[in-house]
């Protein structure tokens, strides 16, 4: 299998897009440390992979949570081989930039981008006495190839697609690759509720519908992880766009 033995941390583990990377690692070989804040479906999805998983409570947005899971998953798994970042929040959508309030801002800053510079730069440290290792962020379309229905995701996703670039230029002389998946419409809790919040800010029901109905399977970004993960990946370079 393509991740067999690989050593893996995974973000945002316990639902969507990262649960489902979660469980399509551990199904190809891997071992797969479960980063996240929901802790009992993060704890649920260990138990349900079995002894391949292992669950951490751990909170992006903070230096000292990240330090210490990553720190305990190392040392759980004997190392890190391949970072999945895929914890983020969307709020704000739809709400005018004039009544925007400055906490959704900074919550949103704080998980999507200051998260993805807290978790790469310490599992960096994991990853550059072993001269190996893949790092992938999640940045979106939004930001980086176009808007969104919030100014702070959209703000956070193009400066995690930032981070993301300097990331590959400066760490690919340790022998770590760098990518960031840029998903679409994805069916999972975090755009559903963002769908949802539009509604309620628009009233406009017809899109809220077709927007519903446009959803896709997380199960196909997850396998972009997984081939991402994989030595069979080594060279792709770059953003890499999905459904």
């Amino acid at each position: 299998m393509g991740l067999d033995g690989k050593r893996i941390v995974v973000t945002g583990a316990a639902s969507g897009i990262g649960k489902a990377t979660a469980l399509r690692a551990a199904g190809e070989g891997a071992r797969v440390a479960l980063l996240d804040v929901a802790d009992d479906a993060g704890r649920e999805i260990a138990a349900r992979i079995g002894d391949q998983a292992r669950y951490w409570h751990a909170d992006v947005g903070d230096d000292e949570s990240v330090e210490a899971a990553v720190r305990d998953a190392a040392g759980w798994l004997g190392g890190v081989d391949v970072l999945l970042h895929i914890a983020g929040v969307l709020d704000g959508a739809d709400i005018d930039l004039e009544e925007f309030p400055e906490d959704t801002w900074d919550r949103v800053i704080g998980i999507n981008l200051k998260g993805s510079f807290l978790i790469a730069k310490h599992v960096a440290a994991v990853m550059r006495p072993a001269g190996r290792g893949v790092m992938i962020l999640t940045s979106s379309g939004a930001g980086v190839k176009g808007g969104s229905s919030s100014f702070a995701y959209g703000s956070s996703k193009g400066g995690v697609h930032g981070l993301a670039m300097v990331l590959e230029q400066r760490l690919a002389r340790f022998g770590i690759r760098v990518n960031d998946v840029a998903p679409g419409s994805i069916d999972t809790p975090l755009k559903v509720a963002q769908v949802r919040d539009s509604y309620e800010q628009t009233g406009d029901r017809e899109n809220f519908e077709r927007t519903m109905a446009s959803l896709a399977d997380p199960a196909g970004v997850a396998a972009v992880m997984a081939f991402l993960a994989s030595d069979d990946a080594d060279y792709v370079r770059g953003t890499v766009f999905t459904r």
